[in-house]
């Protein structure tokens, strides 16, 4: 999903520039508001192939776990003798996921492991993830990046 956002103009009363008579001094930019908080970074450079493969795979456990908030039952068909990973039901996959899950949290150490959850799993940006811990303005990318390469090792990518 898209979202245009058009930036106007105030003046010194507070008035919107370019609604009327001053002409029409605005500026646009498009906002991907599905693009995640690892996508961001790495799209622009800041990170890596190998540590933003490790964010979207510690993701992509967090989400086969199930561990974000849920607000319905789940009602998973009847699994059919001889389906799809390796002979595995939803539950012993969900299971196995949440394993993966809490070893690459447990690699990435009691420090590291609040903004790599905040950022990666929680898709909270950056900057809302530092002001949430109490943290130096521009910090956290490092800390981040050091835990992404302790969850790389973790899943063993190269």
């Amino acid at each position: 999903m898209r979202r245009h956002l058009v930036e106007r103009e105030l003046t010194a009363e507070g008035a919107r520039r370019g609604d009327g008579a001053h002409g029409s001094r605005t500026r646009s930019v498009t906002v991907n508001v599905a693009e995640s908080p690892l996508t961001w970074l790495h799209a622009r450079g800041h990170l890596d192939d190998r540590l933003f493969d490790a964010g979207e795979r510690l993701r992509a456990d967090y989400e086969r776990a199930s561990l974000g908030p849920s607000v319905t039952m789940s009602w998973d068909p009847v699994r059919l003798k001889g389906s799809g990973d390796r002979g595995l039901t939803a539950t012993e996959r969900q299971i196995a996921a949440k394993s993966r899950f809490d070893g690459a949290m447990a690699a990435a150490g009691s420090g590291l492991s609040d903004i790599l959850w905040r950022v990666a799993c929680g898709c909270e940006s950056l900057p809302d993830a530092e002001k949430v811990l109490s943290w130096p303005a521009r910090s956290g990318k490092l800390v981040l990046k050091l835990a992404l390469e302790r969850v790389a090792d973790y899943y063993r990518i190269n």
